[in-house]
């Protein structure tokens, strides 16, 4: 992976707020990612100093091995998760077009 891509996933990954989420696949759309799984791997071997706890996997679930303080983070926050899952269509952060010619944004 080249810097710029991994520097761009970082970038869309800070963007997110306290009090959302989104989903692996949402950051690799805005960053231009090929998968959703560079985003992960970003996240495991650079991802310390982001807020890694509102990434989610597209069917609103943490990951398994970080579940339980995944879910406690986004509480803290206000995000709720019914069980092991969060609503993503209450709490996931929507999308909107920056510009015509520029890249998507979370707003």
């Amino acid at each position: 992976m080249d810097d710029e891509l991994h520097e761009r996933i970082r970038a869309v990954i800070t963007g997110v707020p306290a009090g959302t989420v989104a989903t692996y696949g949402d950051i690799a759309a805005l960053s231009g990612a090929p998968s959703p799984r560079l985003v992960g791997r970003v996240l495991a071997e650079d991802g310390h100093d982001l807020p890694w706890h509102r990434i989610l996997r597209a069917d609103g679930t943490p990951a398994p091995h970080l579940a339980h303080e995944q879910l406690e983070r986004l509480r803290a926050e206000g995000v709720l998760a019914d069980g092991p899952r969060v609503d993503l269509r209450k709490y996931r952060r929507q999308v909107e077009p920056d510009s015509a010619d520029g890249p998507d944004t979370l707003f």
